[in-house]
């Protein structure tokens, strides 16, 4: 019953991301449609349904094969990581236990790497803390390598991500009613005192409260994680594929933009912005950062002027050509696959 009441939580969340996203663009749409003097329905689904029916779905099968291979470079990494613990498993199994991996997580976000390391215990003998461990020390990879993505994207694309930021999110008028309330400074400048004096005053029970102690462990567990590394058969080779596999992400969105014509004119750069704020959209949990990745997709494309319509077409086409189709597909071959080829274990 919490597993169902958890997966109705998370799609519950993700559709109502999409709906306030839907509505906001279905009505910016109607609004284009009334200036341009167009007559009949004219709804954003079925613009959507248009845009699918023209797409070029050759550009969509290119980011499907790239996926795969992604998720082949996933494994073989995964594979470095068991090695250097002194564990031999199988390709087929590590790759199609990656493939569950994302499957599970489109019913309970991140549910899908306990999933994977019980799986792969099960199947290869392997203690589950221990293929749990490398797990974390997979995604400590992921995050750092997301991190560098951002900042070059913010490097490429600062100047329309400031500009964004400027029209979006203009903090000018806030900071000049903070700065003309001389009763709000003063207040502001006692409690970041009184603040000071209660953690001098109070570091040890700080120290010791379960908060800290929980912020430590996972500080401490991101270090050991990434230290971890050193025990692999070879650095360098661990790097092209951790470099590799947010190389093919990149190239999976980019590819996608020659799919659909508003996006087709679209350079690397731009593939890159949105390639980023896509990913922070994925790291929301929703199953399979519905409704947050459709949301920052549309804004990352609002920078290079494509409409809010346009962008919530090529969201939907990205999302439900790699996010379900091919999850749902390949992942569902690996749970009816896996169990097969491991009858004896």
């Amino acid at each position: 019953m919490r597993k169902a009441i958890h997966i109705i939580g998370f799609f519950a969340f993700g559709f109502f991301i999409i709906g306030l996203v839907y509505n906001k663009q279905n009505k910016a749409y109607q609004a284009e449609c009334q200036l341009k003097g167009m007559a009949g329905d004219c709804s954003l689904l079925h613009k959507i349904f248009e845009d699918f029916s023209n797409a070029n779905y050759m550009w969509l099968v290119i980011p499907v094969i790239l996926f795969m291979i992604s998720n082949w470079f996933r494994a073989l990494r995964w594979k470095m990581l068991l090695n250097a613990l002194g564990y031999y498993p199988k390709m087929y199994n590590l790759f199609g236990t990656v493939m569950i991996n994302y499957l599970t997580n489109l019913g309970i976000p991140r549910s899908g790497e306990i999933i994977r390391g019980g799986l792969i215990s099960k199947y290869e003998n392997i203690p589950v803390e221990k293929a749990l461990g490398t797990i974390v020390t997979d995604r400590v990879f992921d995050v750092i390598m997301l991190l560098i993505t951002f900042c070059i994207a913010l490097v490429v694309g600062g100047n329309r991500f400031i500009q964004y930021l400027n029209s979006n999110m203009d903090l000018t008028p806030l900071l000049a009613k903070i700065m003309g309330n001389t009763w709000l400074i003063v207040f502001l400048i006692l409690g970041l005192i009184g603040l000071g004096l209660y953690f001098h005053f109070y570091k040890e029970f700080i120290r010791k409260s379960r908060l800290v102690k929980k912020l430590n462990d996972v500080v401490h567990g991101f270090w050991q994680g990434v230290k971890s590394v050193k025990y692999v058969s070879s650095i360098p080779l661990f790097v092209f594929y951790t470099v590799g596999i947010w190389g093919l992400y990149y190239l999976m969105l980019y590819v996608g933009f020659f799919a659909f014509e508003p996006t087709s004119h679209l350079g690397w750069d731009a593939g890159l912005l949105v390639f980023v704020f896509g990913s922070l959209g994925i790291v929301i949990p929703t199953p399979g950062g519905m409704g947050s990745y459709h949301f920052l997709v549309g804004e990352a494309l609002a920078m290079y002027g494509i409409s809010g319509a346009d962008g919530f077409s090529f969201a939907n086409l990205i999302y439900f050509s790699l996010t379900i189709f091919a999850t749902l597909l390949f992942g569902s071959i690996s749970a009816l696959a896996l169990p097969i080829l491991n009858k004896d274990t």
